[in-house]
Protein backbone atom coordinates (compact mmCIF):
# COMPACT_ATOMS: atom_id res chain seq x y z
CA UNK A 1 0.00 0.00 0.00
CA UNK A 2 1.28 3.36 -1.03
CA UNK A 3 0.39 6.78 0.32
CA UNK A 4 0.17 8.16 3.80
CA UNK A 5 -3.36 6.91 5.59
CA UNK A 6 -4.36 8.98 8.58
CA UNK A 7 -6.58 6.93 11.37
CA UNK A 8 -9.31 9.92 12.61
CA UNK A 9 -12.05 9.44 15.75
CA UNK A 10 -15.31 9.16 14.42
CA UNK A 11 -17.48 12.40 15.55
CA UNK A 12 -20.16 11.99 18.26
CA UNK A 13 -24.19 12.83 17.18
CA UNK A 14 -24.34 13.25 20.89
CA UNK A 15 -22.19 13.64 24.59
CA UNK A 16 -19.36 15.84 25.87
CA UNK A 17 -15.90 16.07 24.35
CA UNK A 18 -13.32 17.12 27.05
CA UNK A 19 -10.19 18.83 25.57
CA UNK A 20 -7.35 20.09 26.88
CA UNK A 21 -6.65 17.52 29.47
CA UNK A 22 -3.48 17.49 31.16
CA UNK A 23 -0.92 15.60 29.31
CA UNK A 24 -1.36 12.00 30.99
CA UNK A 25 -4.28 12.49 33.00
CA UNK A 26 -7.23 10.94 30.40
CA UNK A 27 -7.13 7.79 32.77
CA UNK A 28 -7.44 9.61 35.36
CA UNK A 29 -10.63 11.24 33.98
CA UNK A 30 -12.24 7.79 33.06
CA UNK A 31 -11.63 7.02 37.05
CA UNK A 32 -13.18 10.06 37.74
CA UNK A 33 -16.26 9.25 35.59
CA UNK A 34 -16.93 5.86 36.74
CA UNK A 35 -15.64 4.55 33.09
CA UNK A 36 -14.26 1.31 33.33
CA UNK A 37 -14.12 -1.70 30.53
CA UNK A 38 -18.19 -2.82 32.08
CA UNK A 39 -19.38 0.88 31.22
CA UNK A 40 -22.14 1.23 28.50
CA UNK A 41 -20.44 4.36 27.27
CA UNK A 42 -18.59 4.42 23.76
CA UNK A 43 -15.52 6.34 24.97
CA UNK A 44 -12.47 7.31 22.63
CA UNK A 45 -9.39 8.27 24.71
CA UNK A 46 -6.21 10.60 22.32
CA UNK A 47 -3.73 10.83 24.70
CA UNK A 48 -0.21 12.84 23.90
CA UNK A 49 -1.90 14.60 21.06
CA UNK A 50 0.49 17.52 19.86
CA UNK A 51 -1.14 20.92 20.80
CA UNK A 52 -0.67 24.55 20.19
CA UNK A 53 -1.49 25.64 23.50
CA UNK A 54 0.26 22.89 25.41
CA UNK A 55 3.32 20.38 25.18
CA UNK A 56 0.59 17.52 24.61
CA UNK A 57 -2.99 17.33 25.94
CA UNK A 58 -5.25 14.17 26.07
CA UNK A 59 -9.17 14.68 25.13
CA UNK A 60 -11.80 12.25 25.71
CA UNK A 61 -15.11 11.66 23.98
CA UNK A 62 -17.79 10.27 25.80
CA UNK A 63 -21.12 9.68 23.41
CA UNK A 64 -24.51 9.67 25.05
CA UNK A 65 -23.46 11.37 28.54
CA UNK A 66 -23.17 14.37 30.12
CA UNK A 67 -21.74 15.49 33.09
CA UNK A 68 -22.58 16.69 36.51
CA UNK A 69 -21.07 19.68 38.57
CA UNK A 70 -19.51 17.05 40.97
CA UNK A 71 -17.17 15.86 37.91
CA UNK A 72 -16.33 18.84 36.69
CA UNK A 73 -15.18 19.72 39.79
CA UNK A 74 -12.93 16.90 40.02
CA UNK A 75 -11.62 16.67 36.49
CA UNK A 76 -10.89 20.53 37.40
CA UNK A 77 -8.50 19.30 40.12
CA UNK A 78 -6.29 17.25 37.74
CA UNK A 79 -7.08 19.10 34.41
CA UNK A 80 -7.27 22.59 35.14
CA UNK A 81 -7.29 23.87 31.42
CA UNK A 82 -10.14 21.25 30.50
CA UNK A 83 -12.15 22.52 28.34
CA UNK A 84 -15.38 20.71 28.25
CA UNK A 85 -17.84 20.40 24.95
CA UNK A 86 -21.42 19.61 24.85
CA UNK A 87 -22.05 17.75 21.69
CA UNK A 88 -26.10 17.89 20.28
CA UNK A 89 -26.54 16.16 17.12
CA UNK A 90 -22.76 16.72 15.80
CA UNK A 91 -23.24 20.19 16.57
CA UNK A 92 -21.21 22.03 19.44
CA UNK A 93 -24.32 23.23 21.76
CA UNK A 94 -21.85 24.59 25.00
CA UNK A 95 -18.31 25.07 25.69
CA UNK A 96 -16.92 26.18 28.18
CA UNK A 97 -13.42 25.75 30.73
CA UNK A 98 -13.66 23.92 33.32
CA UNK A 99 -13.18 25.88 36.81
CA UNK A 100 -11.25 24.95 39.93
CA UNK A 101 -13.67 25.91 42.91
CA UNK A 102 -12.52 27.71 45.40
CA UNK A 103 -13.34 24.47 48.15
CA UNK A 104 -13.90 21.15 47.86
CA UNK A 105 -16.17 18.23 50.22
CA UNK A 106 -16.34 15.08 50.28
CA UNK A 107 -14.31 14.85 46.87
CA UNK A 108 -10.76 13.94 48.34
CA UNK A 109 -9.31 11.63 51.17
CA UNK A 110 -6.76 13.95 53.01
CA UNK A 111 -3.18 12.06 52.75
CA UNK A 112 -2.41 12.46 56.82
CA UNK A 113 -3.75 9.17 58.43
CA UNK A 114 -4.12 10.71 61.41
CA UNK A 115 -6.53 13.72 59.96
CA UNK A 116 -10.64 13.47 61.44
CA UNK A 117 -11.38 12.99 58.11
CA UNK A 118 -9.99 9.54 58.31
CA UNK A 119 -11.33 7.84 61.16
CA UNK A 120 -14.81 6.82 62.12
CA UNK A 121 -16.17 9.98 62.84
CA UNK A 122 -19.47 11.49 61.24
CA UNK A 123 -16.87 13.78 59.03
CA UNK A 124 -16.66 14.64 55.33
CA UNK A 125 -13.23 15.70 54.22
CA UNK A 126 -13.00 19.67 53.18
CA UNK A 127 -9.98 20.93 51.44
CA UNK A 128 -9.36 24.89 50.47
CA UNK A 129 -8.19 24.57 46.60
CA UNK A 130 -5.20 27.07 45.71
CA UNK A 131 -4.25 27.96 42.23
CA UNK A 132 -1.41 29.63 41.40
CA UNK A 133 -1.25 29.06 37.13
CA UNK A 134 -1.78 25.29 36.48
CA UNK A 135 -1.05 24.52 39.69
CA UNK A 136 -3.23 23.13 41.99
CA UNK A 137 -2.66 22.37 45.83
CA UNK A 138 -5.51 21.39 48.09
CA UNK A 139 -5.27 22.04 51.85
CA UNK A 140 -6.92 20.25 54.51
CA UNK A 141 -9.54 22.42 56.48
CA UNK A 142 -8.97 20.16 59.50
CA UNK A 143 -5.34 19.19 59.45
CA UNK A 144 -3.78 21.42 57.15
CA UNK A 145 -2.35 18.29 55.15
CA UNK A 146 -1.07 19.65 51.67
CA UNK A 147 -1.54 17.37 48.73
CA UNK A 148 0.32 18.81 45.82
CA UNK A 149 1.49 15.91 43.81
CA UNK A 150 -1.03 13.10 42.45
CA UNK A 151 -4.12 14.69 43.10
CA UNK A 152 -6.08 11.99 41.32
CA UNK A 153 -4.56 9.18 43.79
CA UNK A 154 -6.56 10.92 46.65
CA UNK A 155 -10.02 11.51 45.03
CA UNK A 156 -13.25 9.68 46.39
Amino acid sequence: MTGKRELRVKPIVNGTVIDHITSGQSLNVLKILGINAASRYVVSVLMNVPSGEMKGKDVVKIENRELDPEELDSIALIAPRATINIIRNYEVVGKHRVDPPREVSGLVRCGNPNCISNTNEPVTSRFTVERTGDDIQLRCSYCEYVIDQEIADHLL
